[in-house]
This record gives structure tokens, C-alpha cells and sequence, in this order.
């Protein structure tokens, strides 16, 4: 099966990349202001450990045995946050020191998320620095090893209001320390077709890094990736947008019914969707017609990796379809796409106007087998919708990344 994500080139897959991974930190940015209107900031705050504890343990591991740098040390578990969309690049500007296999320290020079909650006051910050992360970290180190523990030096709140770095946490792996319980949520996601679903491999034969088995490096320049590494990352990356999103999902739904549960999720897909859209736009510099619409269409993480979405995108220079079928292993999950109906169009509504607000989807039929939808233009541009804007109150909505030049290598020191 070739993957949509193979028509670009190496340029724009490096490009790509750490967009994907900043907009599914943005996931969260999204769905958590319709958590706090329905649970409350303590409801938001444990539908977000469940959500985390669930999902990263499991795309973690994929990611590691992707780029060949599966180990049970300090220098593996950093590794994975590089590649984490709970830490994009910059935007979570993690630091890191190795003293050796076993301890470490990692610090952000820059926390997006802090920039987002500390408006809130201490109360938001602390759900998200303490109550959220303590139990959350450990449960992507345990990915790595059962053993590892994340403990901080310090965090916030901030004192002084100005303090840098953000926040400083040693990671220490030692036998002794008793590996944390493994949820029934987590458990619950394991058994997700998510979680086995092979992707595009890595042509060995290519220019460039086709894995992450070398030094730990204090940035990683992905343009010095292979293009094929470069497409099963961007595929992984949107692997683990599927993931956080169904273990949102199976949170949520353990709270209120069903039908509650997929209006919020809906509405957190809705506010993804159109940010995602707008910035893979910019990034990849595609135009605002149709054209544009469908490159964003064929690389969005709602209908990627082709491997998980049954999904099949055509422009003829004139007309915009998509075929969104209902026997992928996403509907098998319950997945993103299982959200979108004839009667449930906000999440695409929303994308096609992150490309141009002009555009509207429009269904053309639908029936078991799946659904027919086209493209589009109106003479009015549509207003924002309101889950969009929400999302857009993040700092990483805007953000922009810099060109780093050539990462260092981090030694044991």
C-alpha cells in the first residue's frame, strides 16, 4: 500500500514532521475547555492521566522499534520523548544530560503548555504540573523500563513568576524502585488495532539516517532522516494522534454516555482538525484552492496512515471528493473517523476551512460501506467555528519553529 505521505518530498516531510508532532500536543489544547465545562478542572485533570497513561506507553514502543533504538536505559527514554507529540520540538523545549545508563536529568527551556495554563493561575498549573505529569511520566518511562522513575527538581507554579528553565526532573532507573501498576485504560488500548497496524517500512538503500540507533543528539534535524524514515515517522506521529484520541475517547465515555462522550470528542476533533489544517497549509506552502485542499487532505492526521484510515482523495482539476469507507482498522478501534456522518460534518467542515474558509464539504451519499463527500466553494467565507478558535487560544497555535543548525551529541558526562 503506498502512503499518500510518499508524493513529498524529503524537504517537505522534514517540514512536516515536527508539525504533526506540535498539533497532536495541541489535541489536549483542544479538548480540555470542553472537559472543564463538563467535569469540572479536577474531572479534566484525571480524564487527562487516564488519557496520557493509556495511549503513551503503547505508541512509545512503536516508535522505538520504528527507528531501532528500543534499549531499557536513560539515553532510550529521551530518545522517545524527542519523537513524543507530549513534547514537541521547541515548542517543549526539553534539555537533557546523561551521567549514565541509569540517571539523567531533562529540563524545559521553554514549556508551550505552561505558556497556555499560567494565565489560568496556580490551580490550572498545578493540575497539569503535578497532578497530571507525575502519574503520566512514569507511564511513558515505563515503555522503557519498568524500573525508571521521573521525579522533579523543581516545577511549577513558578517562584519567582520569571523562573528558567520551567521545570527540571531527574530520571533514575534502579531495580529497587517498584514499577507502577499498569491500568485497566492502559490495558484497555493494548488491545486496539492501533497498536499493531505495520506502517510503510524504511528503504535501507536511502541517503540519509533510516534510524535513531546512534548517540542521543540534543536536537533532532529531521531533514537528516532518509525520506523513507521520514515518512514512517510522520506516519507514527499521526499513530499516536489516533491513540491519545481514542484513550480520550474511552475516558470520557467511562463518565458520561455515549452519545455525550462522541459529542466531545467530536468537538475536540473539530478544533485539531481546522489548526491542523491551517498550519500543514502554511508549512508545506500549498495553495488556498483546491488543490491545496486536497495535499492538506492527503497528510492531515484525521485520514492518516492509509494503513489505519480507509480513505481515498481525488482532484481532478476541477472537483474535490472523498471517500471516507468504514472497514479500516480505525473503525474497528472507533476511531476519529467514526465520528463523521452525514449528520456530524463539523470536523471536516472545519478542515477543508483551515485550508480556505470558502470551502464547505458536502455529502454526495452514504451508506454502510461508507461515506462520499465533496468539496465546495461559496461566495462567504464561513465564520470560525468556535472549537477552532478555542484551540487557537494556544500559544502553539502560532507557533514557529527555527532552524537549529547541526545538533550537538549528548556524551555521558
Amino acid at each position: 500500500m503506498v502512503s499518500p505521505l510518499d508524493a513529498l518530498s524529503r524537504t517537505d516531510l522534514a517540514t512536516l514532521v515536527p508539525e504533526l508532532l506540535l498539533c497532536g500536543q495541541l489535541i489536549d489544547r483542544s479538548g480540555m475547555a470542553h472537559l472543564i465545562v463538563e467535569f469540572g478542572r479536577e474531572g479534566m485533570a484525571q480524564v487527562a492521566i487516564e488519557e496520557w497513561q493509556a495511549a503513551s506507553p503503547w505508541y512509545t514502543r512503536r516508535m522505538q522499534r520504528a527507528l531501532g533504538f528500543e534499549g531499557d536505559d536513560v539515553v532510550t527514554i529521551f530518545k522517545g520523548l524527542q519523537l513524543d507529540i507530549g513534547a514537541p520540538p521547541q515548542f517543549m523545549d526539553f534539555r537533557f544530560r546523561v551521567d549514565d545508563p541509569s540517571h539523567g536529568e531533562f529540563w524545559l527551556d521553554h514549556c508551550g503548555a505552561l505558556m497556555d495554563v499560567e494565565p489560568l493561575g496556580d490551580e490550572y498549573v498545578s493540575s497539569m504540573c503535578h497532578d497530571i505529569e507525575d502519574p503520566t511520566f512514569d507511564a511513558t518511562a515505563l515503555a522503557t523500563n519498568p524500573h525508571a522513575q521521573v521525579r522533579p527538581l523543581h516545577r511549577p507554579p513558578r517562584r519567582p513568576s520569571d523562573r528558567h528553565p520551567h521545570c527540571a526532573w531527574t530520571v533514575i532507573i534502579d531495580e529497587s524502585h517498584v514499577p507502577p501498576v499498569v491500568q485497566p485504560h492502559t490495558e484497555a488500548i493494548g488491545k486496539t488495532a492501533a497498536v499493531v497496524v505495520e506502517l510503510t517500512a524504511i528503504d535501507r538503500s536511502e541517503e540519509g539516517a533510516q534510524n535513531y540507533s546512534g548517540p542521543l543528539l540534543a536536537d533532532l534535524r529531521f531533514g537528516d532522516f532518509s525520506r523513507s524514515a521520514l515518512v514512517r515517522i510522520a506516519e507514527e506521529v499521526c499513530m499516536q494522534h489516533h491513540l491519545l484520541a481514542l484513550a480520550f475517547l474511552a475516558a470520557v465515555r467511562t463518565r458520561v454516555g455515549d452519545d455525550a462522550a462522541r459529542s466531545i470528542a467530536r468537538k475536540q476533533l473539530a478544533g485539531i482538525a481546522g489548526v491542523a489544517a491551517e498550519r500543514i497549509r502554511n508549512a508545506l506552502d500549498l495553495p488556498a484552492d483546491l488543490a491545496g485542499a486536497a495535499g492538506v487532505l492527503a497528510v492531515h492526521p484525521l485520514l492518516s496512515p492509509k494503513q489505519y484510515v480507509e480513505s481515498d482523495i481525488r482532484f481532478d482539476g476541477e472537483r474535490l471528493t472523498l471517500w471516507l469507507g468504514r472497514s479500516g482498522p480505525v473503525d474497528a478501534d472507533g476511531g476519529w473517523p467514526t465520528l463523521l456522518d452525514a449528520g456530524h460534518l463539523e470536523p471536516l467542515q472545519a478542515l477543508v476551512r483551515g485550508v480556505n474558509p470558502h470551502f464547505t464539504a458536502r455529502v454526495i451519499s452514504e451508506d454502510r460501506d461508507g461515506l462520499l463527500l465533496n468539496t465546495d466553494t461559496e461566495a462567504e467565507p464561513a465564520a470560525e467555528c468556535v472549537e477552532v478558535a478555542i484551540t487557537k487560544c494556544s500559544t502553539g497555535a502560532a507557533f514557529v519553529f527555527q532552524d537549529r543548525g547541526i545538533p550537538l551529541r549528548l556524551y555521558v558526562v
